[in-house]
């Protein structure tokens, strides 16, 4: 089916960061590439923002290399404007202010979207505050509240807190009701995650997570771990989980190879899991799209809950947010400005 296209003819070319080969940040350099073209079920969107995430990092580091069939451009998020879509995507319509989770390419002027993964832009949010959305929103709500059946009045704890992912799971574990701690690196990081609604944010550096957690749940234990970290935590996190509890892996910063003690799992009736985004299906993606709109955008729309941004640096910029990123200095999320809002 033929293609609907903004009035506005697009240009054949559009300025992109492109990674030359696998390396360090400035592996990254701007070109220009052919403006793709929205295939079946696809929008093409102009990039008002991109949202950066450590994934781009590994995939420029080459140990993650995007699915087959996507972008090799880095960048999972974007928000932006609809300028065409394919002859069979009723919605959204070229004109319409969407933010859209993708596998690659959104460190560029111009980004294709399955429609299904596209979600209109809340009313009280810029597109540049959109483009922080989608990565962290989607990997929290799978994780924190599908896999691991965050319940309100239960207890999380979410291990580096004051991450994108983890500023994220604080706002939404407390919207929904649970009881939710941290682990952070420094002060500054403690009080955001505090001001955020952790209850307690312990810094790894000068207290043990597990003493003081302990103290904080009676000794009771917690009830859902959302882990970054991998291997070095696993042992603290599954002597910290309480009776039923469930850890939730979607990291791996510190290794993936440990050993199980798996009298604990049995007598605790632990579950243990996980699940990694880009390169599960569209139509999965799209599942989890549908329940953000229902559960979570009106939340969005009360600023009840709003992605955290540290900075926002030009597209050409992009290797020293990486840089940010690996030395762990960044705080929230840093977003990519691609172009002006229309």
């Amino acid at each position: 089916m033929p293609a609907r296209t903004a009035p506005a003819s697009l240009p054949d070319t559009m300025l992109c960061m492109e990674i030359t080969q696998p390396g360090p940040p400035d592996v990254m350099q701007p070109c220009r590439r052919s403006v793709p073209k929205a295939q079946s079920g696809e929008v093409l969107l102009r990039v008002v923002a991109a949202g950066v995430n450590r994934p781009d990092c590994l995939q420029r580091s080459g140990s993650y290399p995007p699915p087959p069939g996507a972008s090799d451009l880095p960048g999972l998020e974007v928000a932006g404007i609809v300028v065409a879509t394919a002859g069979d995507v009723d919605t959204p319509v070229v004109g319409d202010r969407v933010c859209a989770l993708v596998s690659g390419g959104g460190y560029a002027e111009y980004c294709t979207a399955p429609a299904v993964q596209c979600l209109p832009v809340p009313s009280t949010l810029t597109l540049i505050e959109a483009a922080a959305v989608p990565e962290t929103f989607f990997t929290v709500w799978t994780n924190v509240f599908e896999r691991g059946r965050l319940q309100p009045g239960e207890s999380l704890l979410v291990h580096g807190g004051a991450s994108g992912i983890g500023t994220t799971a604080i706002q939404l574990g407390t919207a929904f009701g649970a009881r939710v701690y941290a682990t952070v690196g420094n002060a500054a990081k403690q009080a955001l995650c505090e001001r955020l609604g952790a209850i307690r944010a312990i810094n790894y550096r000068s207290e043990r997570f597990v003493e003081v957690m302990c103290e904080q749940t009676g000794k009771h234990g917690v009830d859902v771990i959302l882990d970054i970290v991998g291997a070095p935590y696993f042992a603290d996190n599954a002597r910290l989980l309480g009776d039923d509890g469930r850890l939730v892996i979607i990291a791996l910063l510190g290794g993936a190879k440990t050993e199980l003690n798996l009298g604990q799992v049995l007598m605790k009736r632990l579950t243990v899991t996980g699940s990694t985004l880009r390169s599960r299906p569209v139509a999965e993606k799209g599942r989890i799209a549908r329940a953000l709109e229902a559960q979570v955008w009106p939340l969005l729309e009360r600023r009840q809950v709003a992605p955290v941004i540290q900075d926002v640096l030009p597209l050409h910029a992009a290797a020293q947010t990486h840089q940010r990123l690996e030395a762990n200095e960044a705080m929230g999320k840093l977003v990519l400005r691609v172009s002006d809002e229309l």
